[in-house]
């Protein structure tokens, strides 16, 4: 797994993308925050060694390095799934490529089923903490040169950039939650039962992302600040039919006060 690493980042660096100060992942109907980055360079994943490609509408596929809240970041314009048929190593590969290129800490976005009866279509919520009920993604031989075999998660979400994105957002009006975050595999949406019982285990949102790559960004001890956009509810009463197009359609509703929170924080860094 090493040699692959080094093997695209090197790519990667030799193509322009050096020093940069944070990472960001970009989830379903939120890819258009990479147009306020400035000083573009862009790469198709498809141009990437060793990178999976992005296989989800709504997930573009394309790596882009440039200026944004006044601070160098690379941002992965689609993102990888179990549900795509992806292995461990390949759903891990771009997060640790973006360590070894330097990056400070990851910012993760994605769009989420609400279970709290309090939340709204088109709310904001911070991930606080997450229930991963996705196979863990650092099953198999541990390579100690880029992590420890048991990495602590007793705090899988950075408690300072979590409160710096309340300041934020209190600062510009926007509406926003704090809560946990359930990942399932997809890519069925859930049915009315589950959505129940994840209430029960204590999720206030439920998706199909984030935790495995939080998982290998805190392997690295590498610092993550994640947000969902909840696009449809999972609330007794409340339940409506679902589509990806839907959830792509509420995704990009938020962009504007995500994109908000997304510079001001990473200005701050």
């Amino acid at each position: 797994m090493l040699e692959k690493i080094i093997e695209t980042t090197e790519f990667l660096k030799a193509r322009g993308i050096i020093n940069p100060d944070a990472g960001i992942i970009l989830g379903t109907g939120l890819g258009e925050l990479t147009t306020k980055i400035n000083s573009q360079i862009e790469i198709d994943y498809k141009d990437i060694p060793n990178f999976p490609l992005s296989t989800v509408e709504g997930h573009a596929g394309k790596l882009i390095f440039g200026e944004f809240g006044k601070k160098k970041i690379v941002a992965m314009k689609g993102r990888f799934h179990y549900y795509e048929g992806y292995g461990r190593e390949q759903i891990a590969l771009p997060i640790r490529v973006l360590k070894y290129l330097g990056i400070k800490c990851l910012f993760l976005s994605n769009a989420a089923g609400g279970v709290n009866p309090l939340f709204q279509i088109g709310d904001i919520m911070i991930i606080t903490d997450h229930i991963n009920l996705l196979p863990n993604p650092l099953i198999g031989p541990n390579d100690d040169r880029i992590g420890a075999r048991f990495p602590d998660m007793g705090e899988a979400y950075d408690k300072y950039l979590i409160s710096k994105a309340l300041i934020i957002a209190e600062e510009n009006n926007i509406r926003i939650h704090k809560g946990i975050y359930l990942s399932t595999s997809g890519p069925t949406f859930e049915t009315p039962a589950e959505y129940k019982y994840f209430r029960i285990i204590g999720a206030d949102a439920v998706g199909m992302s984030t935790t495995p790559e939080v998982i290998i960004a805190r392997h690295m001890n590498m610092p993550c600040f994640a947000i969902s956009v909840i696009t449809d509810l999972g609330v007794e009463g409340k339940i409506e039919y679902t589509t990806h197009e839907s959830v792509q359609y509420e995704a990009a509703k938020t962009e504007s006060r995500m994109t908000t929170i997304m510079t001001e924080m990473i200005a701050s860094l």
